[in-house]
């Protein structure tokens, strides 16, 4: 049995992916500016601390990294399903390679949240190392991302 999916269905998915990752990137340019209010709130004092707390930007922090852990998997699943099923593979190619290996980043950097919590410094500096790498590679994946967009409409 061959499930035959419609055309329109195919030439507009490619555009899923796309849309979704720039969501995700300014999501998590948001995410950066909650961890530098992490970052000010743990080193304030007095008062200033007390005002910073109120805004609890760790749990906002924490909630924004998770929801960013998830939409980078399953997009960067969706945006490799939907170039196989157009064009029967992948393309193995920076973009693809470069994606990966932020998936992996991001999830490396999720996995030492446990340690930060346990006040673990090595941890921290880590995860925000890892993360600046992640939004550079980011950046960089969004506007090869719109070559590849462009390729594709020139070919409609």
């Amino acid at each position: 049995m061959s499930l035959e999916i419609p055309t329109s269905v195919k030439v507009w998915s490619q555009f899923i992916h796309p849309t979704l990752m720039w969501i995700l990137f300014a999501l998590s340019l948001y995410a950066l500016y909650l961890g530098v209010l992490v970052r000010r709130t743990r080193s304030a004092e007095g008062e200033a601390k007390k005002e910073l707390i109120k805004g609890k930007f760790n749990i906002k922090h924490y909630q924004v990294g998770s929801l960013l852990l998830a939409g980078m998997i399953i997009i960067t699943l969706i945006g490799m399903g939907v170039t196989y099923i157009n064009n029967g593979k992948l393309f193995v190619g920076p973009h693809l390679l470069a994606g990966l290996g932020m998936t992996g980043l991001i999830a490396t950097s999720a996995a030492l949240s446990p340690l930060m919590q346990k006040g673990q410094n090595w941890a921290r500096y880590s995860h925000i190392f890892l993360n600046v790498v992640l939004l550079v590679l980011f950046g960089w994946q969004a506007f090869t991302g719109v070559e590849i967009l462009q390729r594709i409409i020139s070919k409609m």
